[in-house]
């Protein structure tokens, strides 16, 4: 019998990309954290969207059909303070400064990490308190501020990397992590290495772990098995 992290609860996050390669990307992986997620491509759905539910974060692109990025955001802080990153091509300053002035709590330029996108949205759900600060698996527990790890209270000292790697794993626990999954969310989904990486990756990790608890799927990817106590 496997646990499984216990992360997040209605977490509500509404995702507006007029790319729909990114958005079908973005959302994918999104979802894979265990989030609910409301996806569209133009600015006025996402501006019904935003009067008709909740979100616990809103992740927002500026050159969108429609309503634009900077218009729904400034819609948005009449009604609502839900925090909002911005995710656009657009790095120049002038676009930063003005959606930091129409109140954007954070910003990313693409091409961007899967990895720092979540860990972007994970600070904003912090600050909100709408985020757990750790997530567990069995006796595995990792603590999200501090890249901290322990397993039956004996501390693990890992690298950021290995924190990373790791954590995909423990939101996974009981279930396959393929090779392809690990590449796109710790990588970025515009790395141009091979597998190679990630063999080397996770044999160190694996020496930092009791024996067996990630398994090798041939083939495939890996697996984090966490029996249960009782």
């Amino acid at each position: 019998m496997f646990f499984k992290a216990v992360i997040l609860v209605n977490i509500n996050i509404l995702l507006v990309e007029d790319d729909t390669r990114i958005l079908d990307m973005v959302c994918k992986f999104l979802r894979n954290e265990g989030w609910l997620v409301d996806a569209c491509a133009n600015g006025d759905d996402a501006a019904n969207l935003i009067y008709d539910k909740i979100y616990q974060i809103i992740i927002l692109d500026i050159m969108l059909p429609g309503t634009n990025g900077q218009e729904l955001l400034k819609e948005l802080r009449q009604i609502r303070d839900t925090p909002v990153l911005m995710m656009t091509a657009l790095s120049d300053d002038d676009s930063q400064l003005r959606a930091f002035d129409n109140q954007a709590d954070d910003y990313i330029t693409k091409p961007f990490s899967m990895q720092i996108l979540v860990k972007r949205a994970e600070a904003l759900l912090r600050r909100s308190g709408a985020l757990k600060k750790e997530i567990q698996a069995g006796k595995l527990v990792l603590f999200l501020e501090t890249y901290g790890a322990e397993y039956d209270g004996v501390k693990i000292i890992l690298t950021p990397k290995e924190f990373e790697i790791l954590e995909v794993f423990v939101r996974n626990a009981g279930k396959i992590v393929t090779h392809e999954t690990l590449l796109t969310r710790i990588w970025g989904y515009d790395f141009e290495g091979n597998e190679g990486i990630i063999h080397a990756s996770m044999k160190k990790l694996r020496d930092k772990l009791p024996c067996g608890i990630i398994r090798t799927i041939k083939g495939v990817g890996y697996c984090l098995e966490v029996e249960n106590d009782d």
